[in-house]
């Protein structure tokens, strides 16, 4: 970017130049642009695996299985790719994942539009696929981290992630849309060419500004050492730990009771939809607020508005009219992006960058772990205490949850760090520690500046 010295402070047309905000760099840009069109398709690709699996003749528990394939070859190869995207440039293991992935989903895509695909090949890719991401994830969150900086940081996090919620919301409804038109290969095929399209444009990214990664004692040893990083902060494991029982319970209750509650009380799938819908608008406008709001204790704010999570189980085990329902659940997408943007600063501002992707690793990995456990349960518990005790379960394990996590101190004293204040990388910015001068919430500091984090579908980080 030019420096304002260097260039005229007005343009031939007699126009202000504009520039970019300090947080809308190359690398910031690209990793957005790309991250919008793989958001886009995936979830698309989602309602459309479904459909050409029922094609086939499938059933539900078809659909399971493959889905189920994807996220256990994703779990058990997260630590690995967060140890691999700490030894090799990260944008070389993004690109190689891209490639993998759209390698796994063109193949579905063909043997979708060639006949009828057989439920062991589905899985087979889909597991190909998940292990795709299992690399990429690690390394797109280290790499989204490392390309900016200060105080800027925030607002850059929100703005990503509310790109991604809007991908979200549009890739549902236009895949949905799609696989109605012209059928699940077609959604496949694009979702694909998405995959080949971000890759590309990843190749683009510039990482001349971080450090060379020093050569280590071998994979093995990244991985211990990534875990000693990871236990040695209460701040971090607890609150792993607390979503891990969060978004499993919160999946559950929102993939299995939800649309058997929509079917008897709500009219069918057309109302949950519309809630579902009011989840993704309340997560775009909570990134809108976290844009302005920089709240000074980053994790004590983030583990207060996760208590809402419990809400939206609460509401269907009333179970509450629709209106109430849309409502609650547009609440629970405002809250969780005060959560996500205010934990991914917090890793920003307090975890080494060489050692970013490792813990991104532990945080994908304590998220998506006990889904598929809290989904396979959640039958045998409704058939066991009811669907309406079941609900009101869910709800008490989000609170217990997070009210344990309040006892850590750290948890309730880490401050947001002010560029003036940076002490060195990795350690803990306690309210005692460090004093901020800050602008009241919402407000622009003098110098104009204002001070993100993971997968929608599996994590609400």
């Amino acid at each position: 970017m030019t420096s304002a010295a260097a260039s005229p402070p007005h343009p031939p047309s007699g126009r202000p130049r504009r520039r970019r905000p300090p947080w809308a760099g190359r690398n910031y840009s690209l990793l957005a642009v790309a991250a919008f069109i793989t958001t886009l398709g995936a979830h698309g690709a989602l309602i459309a695996s479904s459909f050409a699996v029922l094609d086939t003749g499938g059933d539900g528990g078809d659909v399971g299985l493959v889905a189920a394939a994807r996220t256990l070859f994703l779990v058990v190869f997260l630590l690995v790719g967060g140890a691999v995207a700490d030894r090799l440039p990260r944008h070389h293991v993004m690109v190689a994942a891209n490639a993998l992935n759209f390698l796994s989903q063109g193949a579905f895509a063909l043997l979708v539009l060639q006949g009828e695909p057989q439920l062991w090949q589905m899985m087979a890719l889909s597991a190909l696929g998940g292990t795709g991401q299992a690399f990429f994830n690690p390394a797109a969150e280290g790499m989204l981290m490392a390309s900016v900086s200060g105080e800027q940081a925030g607002r850059a996090f929100a703005l990503f992630r509310m790109g991604m919620s809007g991908a979200a919301v549009g890739g549902a409804a236009l895949g949905g849309a799609l696989v109605a038109a012209v059928g699940p290969g077609w959604v496949l095929a694009v979702d694909a060419a998405a995959f080949a399209v971000a890759g590309a444009l990843r190749m683009f990214l510039d990482v001349g500004h971080i450090a060379p990664r020093v050569p280590g004692s071998g994979l093995l040893a990244d991985m211990r050492d990534g875990w000693r990083e990871f236990v040695g902060r209460p701040w971090l494991w607890t609150i792993v730990a607390q979503f891990s029982v969060v978004v499993a319970v919160v999946g559950a209750a929102e993939s299995v009771f939800g649309p058997l509650v929509a079917r008897d009380e709500l009219g069918g799938a057309g109302p949950w939809g519309v809630a579902l819908g009011a989840f993704g608008v309340g997560t775009i406008l909570g990134g809108l607020l976290m844009m302005r709001w920089k709240p000074q204790r980053l994790l004590f704010a983030a583990t207060l508005s996760v208590f809402s999570l419990a809400l939206p189980s609460a509401a269907l085990a009333v179970p509450v009219p629709l209106g109430v329902l849309i409502a609650v659940m547009f609440v629970s997408g405002v809250t969780i992006e005060i959560f996500g943007v205010s934990w991914i600063t917090a890793l920003h501002q307090e975890i080494p960058e060489e050692k970013l992707s490792r813990i991104s690793a532990y945080d994908w990995f304590g998220s998506v772990a006990m889904v598929p456990l809290a989904t396979a349960l959640a039958g045998p518990a409704e058939s066991a205490f009811g669907r309406t005790p079941s609900l009101w379960g869910c709800a008490a394990l989000v609170v217990v949850a997070t009210t344990a996590v309040l006892f850590v101190p750290d948890v309730r004293r880490l401050r947001r760090r002010p560029p003036a204040t940076v002490v060195a990388a990795g350690d803990v910015c306690l309210e005692k520690a460090v004093p901020t001068q800050e602008s009241p919430a919402g407000q622009e500091s003098p110098a104009g500046q204002e001070s993100p984090a993971g997968q929608a579908g599996v994590s609400p980080r």
